[in-house]
């Protein structure tokens, strides 16, 4: 049986939030970004795209490229929240919905299609409501998979419906570069344009076995993007396998050597991956640690094992500084970064038996319960001396999904 797949995929999300909920940015040139010093753009608006503005871009860039471009602090709150709203909506058309990103979504309506009409008519009424009940724009590609329903939702923006049915398949994939298919990065992109190959049909038409000894068993999978084949199922978030891991990382506002900032970020880094992780019930048996230094290219990745699974704050930091005493570092720090995985579901926690131990859970949840109601009230003391930056931006990734654990990067 055929499927019929939709990819919907919100457009300038941030950005165009921000616009809606406050009418004097409607129409003008914006970019969105985190509130340490040493941010990047998250997202602009097209009025900014227009005139040269991209994604990751440094404030003075953006700047550069538009004298007149207007920053505006992220709000993480109001995109999730209308993130969540938004794909409440779409499973009123199907249960089979996916959230691929806080802006992007599947839904598989191949057995919606006798209750709601062709596939047609389900985008344009969910593209009619999203307009409607959100003041926003997103645009929508349909194809028989997920692969060809992104492929397709890249084609018109903003504010695009694309269709690729079976029979229009060979066509695409005959001139769409290879660059444009989901899973696609820039090293895969460099190693096989090295090959000849730079369209997804060239890739279609490549010898597998050659493909499988360069890339190994992704090769198969290659040759079968090439040919705009994916099976791959539109799993609820309900259905999902488990993730693996929570992490945080974070852009320093400036370069650092001192030992003592650079142990305050990673406090507050463990204490984002623990209050995440308690908040969902698991705990990491491994705790990682990632460095990058000033030079933007050096940067090391090590991690520990803990004695048994934990959550604890203090007990992901010990570990994390039990790392860093390891190793050396050679030049300033820009990025760090914290994760822990072997990631084990508590269920009802039972308290520890011995008393020190049993103080420090009911410390931290306590914590969690007075932060969780009131916004981030209480922190480290250590977290509260010299500069306010240092309790950090709290940028969400556009990768990042509003439902569960996710690893979210903060930049």
């Amino acid at each position: 049986m055929v499927r019929t797949i939709l990819h919907i995929d919100m457009n300038a999300y941030f950005a165009s939030v921000e616009q809606q909920s406050t009418p004097a940015l409607r129409g003008k040139p914006i970019a969105v970004v985190g509130a340490g010093h040493r941010t990047v753009i998250t997202t602009c608006s097209y009025e900014a795209r227009a005139r040269g503005v991209k994604t990751g871009m440094a404030i003075w860039e953006g700047k550069r490229c538009c004298p007149e471009l207007i920053i505006v602090i992220a709000d993480n709150r109001k995109y999730t929240d209308t993130s969540r709203r938004i794909m409440t909506m779409m499973r009123e058309y199907t249960p089979l919905v996916q959230v691929f990103s806080i802006d992007e979504a599947f839904m598989d309506v191949t057995g919606s299609l006798a209750l709601f009409g062709p596939a047609e008519n389900i985008a344009y009424q969910i593209k009619s409501r999203i307009r409607f009940q959100f003041g926003l724009t997103c645009s929508i590609g349909i194809a028989p998979n997920k692969l060809l329903a992104k492929l397709a939702s890249e084609m018109q923006k903003p504010d695009g419906l694309t269709v690729i049915t079976p029979d229009q398949v060979a066509a695409v994939m005959e001139k769409s570069p290879i660059e444009e298919l989901c899973g696609i990065g820039n090293k895969s992109m460099r190693q096989l344009n090295l090959l000849g190959i730079h369209t997804c049909g060239q890739l279609g038409r490549y010898p597998v076995a050659v493909l499988s000894r360069k890339f190994g068993i992704i090769g198969q999978q290659l040759h079968r993007m090439g040919q705009g084949m994916d099976d791959s199922p539109v799993i609820p978030d309900e259905e999902a396998e488990p993730v693996k891991s929570v992490g945080h990382s974070m852009t320093l506002p400036q370069d650092v050597d001192s030992r003592e900032e650079i142990l305050r970020y990673l406090l507050q880094l463990s204490e984002m991956v623990g209050r995440r992780a308690r908040r969902y019930g698991v705990a990491g048996r491994t705790v990682g640690l990632y460095v990058r230094y000033a030079d933007f290219d050096s940067s090391f990745n090590k991690q520990q094992t803990l004695h048994a699974p934990s959550n604890l704050t203090d007990d992901i930091f010990r570990s994390v500084l039990a790392i860093l005493d390891t190793v050396t570092l050679p030049q300033p720090v820009r990025l760090l970064g914290v994760r822990i995985t072997n990631l084990r579901h508590q269920g009802d926690q039972q308290l520890p038996l011995f008393p020190q131990e049993r103080r420090k859970v009911l410390a931290t949840l306590a914590m969690d319960a007075i932060n969780a109601r009131f916004g981030d009230k209480v922190t480290f003391g250590t977290l509260l001396v010299g500069e306010e930056s240092v309790r950090g931006s709290h940028v969400i990734s556009p990768a990042w999904r509003p439902e569960g654990i996710r690893c979210v990067d903060v930049q």
